[in-house]
This record gives structure tokens, C-alpha cells and sequence, in this order.
């Protein structure tokens, strides 16, 4: 199923709505206008297997846009407004764009990249939300979007190969690695679509789900479970930008049934006024979904007792290597699972490749038939992601074990573990300690040079609002560390900061904030690390 199967049966209904405008796109409209677009790209010549990038902030075109990529068979790019010009061109450059959509909210952005993105032959421009009508026309060898759906036919294209994603890796301290899968061999309309039966399964989506979107579309997560969406005929509320009042009130007032989140935004949500978090009617909300980042088990608790046994959590990652799920019982019986797999055979191994026991920590890897996905242009990604002895096992270097029933429990990213006096520490725990703590906003625990130990202990903390930051503090936090878990694992020292440097999606770039100590330090080189 796609929109054009809804937009048969269902003309009037929102495919999508934005939360704060209200502004919505029904499935009439999004099949004509991705129809349409499908057509302009034809007649600008591209064809199956090419690529188009899309610059723009949430909007509801993104949809069209998306839509028009995956009924012509073509790699659709989502890029992150928030990046550089370097880091934008580099990503348009490289996933081989033939076409560019940016919108006009972006057009600075958009007019810089232009002579370090020659492989691009036909860039759009369509208006952002409040920016004047004529605001399209002044951008520079770009065309205006909505002029150029108008210039084709509305009629579906004759053939529809279904098109694919290309995604790329965030968080890394060197180039984003895309991720390119290979273009699926069935037409749109036809069984093959991976996704959606697994949502309609897990989380029971379909027609009646109203799915909240709270974070950017450039990101796998929103981009893909939207897509779902409306594949099953729901409709996607996508907020503008996450703000945690704004979200109850947009659960509230579209009668929300579905949603996904990050734990940041659980965190900021259960750091309302009481007076906030109480006003809001939750009522039709029954299903919240979350991944993308480890969820601090207190604060997941707290979130269940807040909303009901409602969480259900997934573990996967931009890849596709494979995908697990955990209801909201299952984690209640096993506190930290992430779940059994749903799309590949789970294995653990060491770093020889050998497989490991029930319950010992290891490299995660999934099994497939076929190697899921390569990084675009760096065949020594590829191969790192492989196992050494099974090619089709993959991993993106998740650290975890296996309990006896095949349940997956994550401990850290293999690359953000520390190594001190010889003994492992996972950031992981410690964070998830002190991710409630009252004076803590957001916090991100790494291991800094040490010249005896190799490596310590070190937190880093963005404190809530109102509390003076200070050595007093960072004692407490310490302290409240070293009641709950073992001594050694306690930061040595502790760092506040003005804001951490996350993904809008809430993924830490822990690597970028470890550079900033390794750079600096005498007694050792950062390693490398995302």
C-alpha cells in the first residue's frame, strides 16, 4: 500500500497535519502533487537508481517530496539544515544528488552549496511557512517548486519501481558515512514493503492511528515510521519543533493515538510543573514508542507511571541491519531489554568473532541472507561493519549480551567505553543515574586522558534551570553517583556546560565532546570515536 491506494478510498482524509499551524495534506493532495513531482523529475531525466536531496526544516512538502522519490525509483537524501555549507555540499556531493528541493527558509544555505554541488541538475525551491509568495522566485538558478508541479500532468507514472532512502551517519568526528541499501525489486503497491506490516504488528497502526512526529524528518526515525504512516492509511502530526508542553497539547487537541520519542524529551516532559503535566487529556494515547538513544530505566519507569504501561521500545539503527522489539510487559519483566529481534537473527561475539555465552557482553550482530547495506564510497566501513568470519552478520558496534530467552540488553556503544586502570566502565549506567538527578538538565559521561590510569572518569553536565553551577554541585553529583553504584565508576570531576552537543533526534555527539578534551591533552591522542 501507498497514498495513491488511500487516495482512492479515502480522498479527504490528512495524510499529514502540521501540529502548531494546523496546516494538513490530505491523501488526495499528496498522491496528486508526489505524482506530480514524480512527473518533473522524469522530464528533468531522472531515472531508477538516481538520487534527490532535500534541504528543508518540517514541513509538509517533505511528504510530497519523499513520495514523488520512492514512486520513481530514486534515493531520496534528506539533509540536516543544521549543518555547515561544508558538511551540506559534501552530503549533496556525495549521495550523487541529480535533483535538490530546498526551501525558501533555507535559500542562504541553498545558494552557498551551489558551485561545490555540480552533479546536480535541477534544484527547486518551495516557500516555507509565513516567508512572502514571491520568496520562491529569488533564489538563483533554482525553480520554483510549486510552478513546476503545475508545468506536468497529474497522472501517475506509468511504471513505479519503488525508490529507496540514503541516509547518512551523524554524530562522527569525521565525514558522514552514507548508507546506501540496495533499491528494492518490487513496484510500489506490491508486497515488499518492510515497515509497515512490522508497525501494524508491534503497534498495532493502521487506518485509524494519529501518529505524532515531534522530531526533525531529516532523520531516519520520523522520515521512515511517517512513511509508515501512511502506507497503512494513518495521518502524521509533525511538530514543527519539539517543545514538551507543545507536544502534550498536540496529543490533546488531534486526539493522538500513536507516538515515538527520544529520552530526552521523556526527561524534559517529566521536568514540567506539575500544573503542566496534569492539564493535558491523554486519553486516546496508546502506543508511545522510543529508540534512537538508551532510555535511563528510572526514567522510564517514571514515564510509565505518568502515561500507563504504554512505552514500547525498539532497538535498530540507520543501517537496517535488523531491528528488535520490547512491549511495555516484556520490559516490565526484564527492566532494560531492548527487546527480542523481529528482523535478523541476533548474535554477540568477541572481538575475534567468536560467539559468546548467554549473558556475557559482546558486539552486537545481526544475521541477514543478504548484506543489508554498504557506506557509500568507503569499502573499509563496509568491511568494518562485517563480521570477520560471516559476512552478513553487521553491526554498527553496539556492545550488549543475551539473556537465556533471546531477549537483547545494550550496554554501551563499544567506542565510548572506558578504560581505566585496566578495568571497563560503560558511560551508559552512570548517565542513566544521573539523568534524574533534580540539578541535572542533560548530561553526557566520558573517559578523559589520565596519566596513571590511562583513562577517568568524567561527567559533563548542562544544569536545570535555576541552579548555580559550582564545585558544591559537581561534590553532590559525585556523592549521588558513588550511593548508587559501584566507587570506581563515579566521575573523578565534573564539567558544566551551556548546552551539550546533540542531534535534534536527542543523539549525543559524544565524539565531538571527547575531542575537546583528547585535543587538548599531553598524554595522549583522542581516539577515534563517533
Amino acid at each position: 500500500m501507498y497514498p495513491a491506494t488511500h487516495a482512492a478510498v479515502t480522498p479527504d482524509k490528512a495524510a499529514v497535519v502540521m501540529a502548531g499551524s494546523g496546516t494538513a495534506l490530505t491523501y488526495r493532495e499528496l498522491d496528486e502533487r508526489s505524482a506530480r513531482f514524480a512527473n518533473a523529475l522524469a522530464a528533468a531525466g531522472l531515472r531508477r537508481g538516481d538520487g534527490l536531496a532535500l534541504l528543508a526544516e518540517n514541513d509538509q512538502r517533505c511528504f510530497e517530496v519523499y513520495w514523488a522519490a520512492l514512486r520513481s525509483g530514486l534515493y531520496v537524501t534528506p539533509v540536516n539544515h543544521h549543518l555547515s555549507p561544508d558538511e551540506v555540499a559534501y552530503i549533496v556531493d556525495d549521495c550523487g544528488a541529480a535533483a535538490l528541493v530546498v526551501s525558501t527558509r533555507h535559500a542562504g544555505l541553498a545558494a552557498s552549496i551551489v558551485a561545490a554541488t555540480p552533479r546536480v541538475r535541477r534544484r527547486f525551491v518551495f516557500r516555507s511557512a509565513g516567508d512572502a509568495p514571491e520568496a520562491a522566485g529569488g533564489l538563483t538558478g533554482h525553480d520554483d517548486y510549486e510552478a513546476a508541479l503545475a508545468a506536468v500532468p497529474a497522472a501517475r507514472p506509468e511504471v513505479e519501481w519503488a525508490g529507496a532512502d540514503m541516509l547518512y551517519s551523524s554524530g562522527t568526528t569525521g565525514r558522514p558515512k552514507g548508507i546506501r541499501p540496495p533499491l528494492p525489486e518490487y513496484r510500489l503497491g506490491e508486497p515488499g514493503m518492510v515497515l509497515p506490516p512490522l508497525v501494524q504488528m508491534f503497534y498495532g497502526m493502521g487506518p485509524d492511528t494519529v501518529y505524532l512526529s515531534p522530531a526533525p524528518v531529516y532523520h531516519a526515525a520520523p522520515l521512515r515510521f511517517g512513511g509508515a504512516v501512511q502506507a497503512l492509511g494513518g495521518t502524521v502530526v509533525v511538530m514543527e519543533r519539539f517543545d514538551p508542553v507543545d507536544a502534550l497539547a498536540a496529543i490533546e487537541r488531534y486526539r493522538v493515538t500513536h507516538s515515538q520519542w527520544v529520552p530526552t524529551m521523556f526527561v524534559r516532559m517529566l521536568k514540567l510543573p506539575e500544573a503542566d503535566r496534569a492539564r493535558f487529556d491523554l486519553s486516546s494515547h496508546r502506543v508511545a514508542v522510543h529508540a534512537a538513544a538508551p532510555c535511563p530505566p528510572d526514567v522510564k519507569r517514571a514515564m510509565m507511571a505518568w502515561w500507563g504501561p504504554i512505552l514500547h521500545e525498539y532497538y535498530a539503527a540507520t543501517e537496517g541491519a535488523g531491528i528488535t522489539f520490547a512491549s511495555p510487559a516484556e520490559w516490565l519483566a526484564r527492566p532494560g531489554t531492548v527487546g527480542r529481534s523481529a528482523l535478523g537473527t541476533l548474535h554477540v561475539c568477541d572481538e575475534r568473532g567468536s560467539e559468546l555465552a548467554t549473558g556475557e557482553d559482546g558486539i552486537v550482530y545481526f544475521e541477514r541472507e543478504k548484506v543489508p547495506f554498504t557506506y557509500h564510497g568507503d569499502e573499509a566501513a563496509t568491511a568494518a561493519g562485517q563480521h570477520p568470519l560471516h559476512p552478513t552478520w553487521t553491526t554498527v558496534g553496539d556492545v550488549g549480551h543475551l539473556d537465556a530467552d533471546g531477549y537483547l540488553y545494550l550496554t554501551d556503544r563499544a567506542k565510548f567505553m572506558i578504560i581505566s586502570g585496566g578495568v571497563n566502565i560503560y558511560p551508559q549506567e552512570i548517565e542513566n543515574v544521573l539523568a534524574l538527578h533534580p540539578k541535572v538538565l542533560d548530561v553526557a559521561v566520558i573517559g578523559i586522558p589520565d596519566p596513571e590510569m590511562g583513562e577517568r572518569v568524567h561527567a559533563v553536565v548542562e544544569p536545570a534551570p535555576g541552579v548555580e553551577p559550582g564545585p558544591d554541585v559537581a561534590d553532590e553529583l559525585i556523592a549521588f553517583v558513588r550511593d548508587r553504584i559501584a566507587h570506581y565508576k563515579a566521575p573523578r570531576g565534573v564539567d558544566f556546560v551551556d548546552e551539550l552537543p546533540r542531534t535534534p533526534t536527542g543523539k549525543l555527539r559524544k565524539g565531538v565532546l571527547r575531542e575537546r578534551y583528547w585535543s587538548a591533552s599531553p598524554v595522549a591522542t583522542a581516539p577515534t570515536a563517533g
